[in-house]
């Protein structure tokens, strides 16, 4: 299965993950809806690495609005995926 790096992200008002992105490839952004389709059909496998060499797998999770993106680098109950930068910073 095809994996896909995640540099970046874009969020919403309540912080709620929107897009994927990774500036070096002509796939970048990717909306969160495409993006669960992957995961959940087995198409794709998107990750994070992390400063350290850690890298994490993106998962689907249900959220408080629905179907939601994380990944978990530690055993805190946040959302590790919302700590990248957004997708158009430079």
């Amino acid at each position: 299965m095809p994996k896909r790096y995640v540099t970046r992200v874009d969020k919403d008002d309540q912080g709620d993950i929107t897009h994927l992105c990774n500036p070096f490839f002509s796939w970048s952004p990717l909306a969160k809806q495409v993006v669960i389709s992957e995961i959940e059909s087995g198409a794709r496998e998107y990750y994070v690495k992390w400063p350290g060499g850690l890298e994490t797998k993106i998962r689907v999770a249900n959220g408080l609005h629905g179907k939601c993106l994380r990944t978990d680098k530690d055993d805190g109950p946040h959302n590790n995926l919302a700590e990248l930068p957004p997708c158009d910073q430079k």
